[in-house]
């Protein structure tokens, strides 16, 4: 068995926060995402039924793998200091920090492409990469990586850093020794994330109604924004960052990125005009290499006039 310390090394040269190592057992949480599942939490989101059961068997998703390498990539900023915020314009909208900025999946996926590289060079035959796609349970293989734990926001938490970052992870043949699972629960008695969550989405700590999470209301869901929802989306037209923004962990120990493509491009701040009169074409040359593609112009122009609705007259 390969000793991990040499592809942590490289994840660090790459400029990934962090790197651990796990195996594809089967998941502890199988139980509750089948039971999240059937009580419709996951809302349009059909594919995580598709996906079910890879989510909870990783051994299922590459039957070649022995080992999966788990990145995490900071992409936080001060929103205030670098002009990510609400600028003071009238009728912006509020847009979460990594949609400010390139694509992540174009950013982490080339320098985990790198990493992948550097496993083959060490022997690998097989080395398959994953950045926020596919059937990958990412924040659990977080989490048995040694990387954190999953907060009661149900974000993956990690000592000295916070919760802004993106999660990466590499599936190969090589045999890594794998690190210990993050033992314990460092939320202790705080709530912020929870009392703070301006649409109520979270049932209970770490049980989250994605159909009321601002993040899938703007990006994820399929049709209208629930007339009810409206008035408390509080400004925001794509992704949340509020319940990040909350937590003691980012609010004492959240570093600025060393990675250039995470910080805002800057330009025109978003406001209930912005999309009204852009067609299909504008809108991708524009936003074609930016997380905002995804929705598209229809769904942000319904976004912001849902964000603009509810922000204070």
């Amino acid at each position: 068995m390969m000793p991990a310390l040499a592809v942590k090394r490289w994840a660090e040269e790459l400029g990934f926060l962090a790197c651990g190592v796990t195996t594809p057992a089967p998941s502890a949480r199988a139980a509750f995402f089948d039971e999240w599942l059937a009580r419709g939490y996951g809302g349009t989101m059909r594919y995580l039924n598709r996906q079910a059961r890879k989510r909870k068997d990783p051994r299922l998703i590459d039957a070649a793998a022995r080992s999966i390498v788990v990145v995490l990539d900071n992409y936080y900023y001060d929103a205030d200091a670098e002009n990510g915020a609400v600028p003071d314009v009238p009728n912006a909208v509020r847009i979460a920090r990594y949609g400010h900025a390139a694509d992540y999946h174009d950013v982490i996926g080339r320098r985990l492409a790198s990493l992948a590289d550097r496993l083959r060079q060490a022997g690998a035959r097989h080395a398959r990469t994953y950045a926020d796609a596919g059937p990958v349970p990412e924040r659990e293989l977080a989490e048995r990586a040694g990387l954190g734990w999953i907060g009661k926001n149900t974000m993956l938490i990690r000592p000295g850093a916070g919760s802004f970052f993106f999660i990466g992870s590499i599936f190969t043949d090589l045999e890594l020794e794998p690190d210990l699972p993050f033992e314990g629960d460092r939320c202790g008695s705080c709530t912020r994330c929870l009392d703070a969550c301006p649409t109520a989405a979270f049932v209970a700590p770490r049980l989250l109604d994605a159909t009321r999470c601002i993040s899938y209301l703007t990006i994820e869901q399929k049709g209208p924004i629930p007339e009810a929802l409206v008035p408390q989306l509080d400004g925001w037209a794509f992704g949340c960052d509020v319940c990040n923004d909350v937590c003691p962990w980012n609010v004492k120990f959240a570093e600025r990125t060393s990675v250039p493509d995470y910080l805002p491009r800057g330009g025109s701040p978003i406001t209930a005009e912005t999309f009204e009169e852009m067609d299909d074409t504008e809108f991708a040359e524009r936003y074609r290499d930016t997380p905002l593609l995804r929705p598209g112009v229809a769904g942000m122009r319904r976004n912001v006039r849902a964000a603009a609705a509810s922000r204070p007259s």
